[in-house]
């Protein structure tokens, strides 16, 4: 199975993040899977590679031209597909992977995880979100999400799309387990 992750550019402030990433990219090469990202080697991205491919994964990047210099593309994928924009990007990890991963990062992890749980509430694909829940970083999110069920912005069966955890091995699970809703229109 190929497995889009979506997360951070930067570290972040808590090694957790880092030992996190680690921890993810080491256990998917280890259960065959490939690892389809953002291709640079910097920050978690840079993690979460170097890890799969240290494991004997595969690793799949995918990087807009701009961003070849200031991302710093990893130099030892597997496979790197360079891309005009951000746009082309997202539809392209959308295109090669079965699943999305979203580990902690900035707006931009957001726009990419929420654009693919967008498309799958909307029937464009039926491959489960899932975000990998370290040191508690997305309790507020889920919190929030709740608030848009209560408040009827977003259906519960499609608040429920989302997976999450804050093991690698039960979001594979609940990956490998999922059953879409049906289509919303």
């Amino acid at each position: 199975m190929k497995i889009a992750v979506f997360c951070g550019s930067s570290p972040g402030k808590n090694n957790l993040y880092r030992e996190a990433a680690d921890q993810l990219g080491r256990f998917l090469a280890e259960q065959g899977h490939v690892l389809v990202y953002g291709g640079g080697r910097t920050g978690l991205m840079g993690q979460v590679a170097d890890s799969a491919l240290a494991a004997g994964g595969d690793v799949v990047g995918v990087m807009p031209i701009a961003l070849t210099e200031k991302e710093i593309q990893h130099p030892h994928l597997s496979e790197l597909h360079i891309v005009a924009d951000m746009h082309e990007r997202k539809a392209k990890m959308a295109q090669l992977a079965d699943a999305f991963i979203a580990m902690p990062g900035g707006v931009g992890t957001m726009e990419e995880i929420f654009e693919a749980w967008t498309w799958a509430q909307l029937g464009y694909h039926h491959k489960p979100c899932c975000f990998l829940n370290v040191n508690r970083y997305y309790d507020g999110l889920f919190t929030f999400i709740d608030t848009m069920i209560s408040q009827g912005f977003m259906r519960p069966e499609y608040g429920e799309m989302a997976q999450i955890s804050d093991d690698p091995a039960q979001l594979l699970a609940m990956i490998e387990s999922y059953t879409p809703p049906s289509d919303k229109w």
